[in-house]
């Protein structure tokens, strides 16, 4: 790569950095002012959208006719900090994101985020992870249509870890269709340790609905193994699992 084109890039990272920040401070006024979640919620949407509108970020997106219209549970891949973004964004705004509970440590984060519908769950304390998976697994038996990253984060390698229990558990008990989303791009615009984005086109296949009631599927973990496997086969990307020595993950 040329010093012209690396200054085009540089230029081009800015730009998205400065898109990012104006969509943020819309989203964080939206999240003060504007009053009932699923306005909020749409208005984030918008916000989150806008983030990748404004730089002309190619986002290509195939199968959403398979989003059912009710309630469900979508699981992601992860392979960075632009997928959470990517899929508030492109997702109907009716959507609730599981964060991570760190975000809780983030003042504005967490007020945005909250505002918005995302619930938190924890990763590192015992008790507290118990019960915030309780507590999802309670809002999708209430009726409600959940976003989740069950890698709970993302390794600099490509390839598709392990995904935890919860959002399966959660589909189970609330008897929710698991619809599987591979998204591929992210890891090459922001990789691990870059801290200005590259202008790469990004994809995202929402795949069909996995089914609980299927006797095949009713235990969690075969559910959550049929939904990794399914967003394995049209990434491409190496199975993590395989790999006993892949290093350890970001985010």
């Amino acid at each position: 790569m040329n010093w012209v084109t690396r200054s085009i890039y540089a230029v081009w990272g800015i730009l998205a950095w400065l898109s990012f920040g104006v969509a943020a401070l819309f989203a964080l006024l939206a999240m003060i002012i504007v009053p009932g979640q699923a306005r909020r919620q749409h208005l984030a949407a918008l916000a989150s959208r806008a983030v990748f509108v404004i730089p002309r970020v190619r986002v290509n997106v195939h199968g959403m006719e398979n989003l059912p219209a009710g309630d469900c549970i979508v699981v992601a891949n992860h392979a960075s900090y632009v997928d959470g973004p990517l899929l508030k964004g492109y997702l109907p705004g009716r959507f609730n994101f599981v964060i991570k509970g760190e975000f809780r440590n983030i003042p504005i984060a967490h007020f945005l985020l909250r505002r918005s519908g995302a619930k938190f769950v924890e990763r590192s304390e015992h008790s507290g992870s118990a019960r915030d998976a309780r507590r999802i697994v309670k809002t999708a038996q209430g009726g409600a249509s959940l976003a989740v990253f069950p890698e709970g984060t993302f390794h600099e390698e490509p390839g598709v870890g392990r995904f935890r229990p919860g959002a399966f558990v959660a589909a189970v008990r609330g008897k929710l269709p698991v619809v599987p989303v591979a998204i591929s791009g992210t890891r090459d615009m922001l990789p691990s340790g870059r801290h200005l984005p590259l202008p790469v086109p990004l994809d995202i296949h929402v795949l069909p609905a996995i089914q609980p009631a299927d006797p095949d599927f009713s235990d969690n973990r075969r559910l959550a193994e049929a939904a990794r496997q399914r967003i394995l086969a049209v990434l491409g990307e190496p199975d993590l699992l395989q790999n006993v020595s892949h290093p350890a993950g970001r985010d």
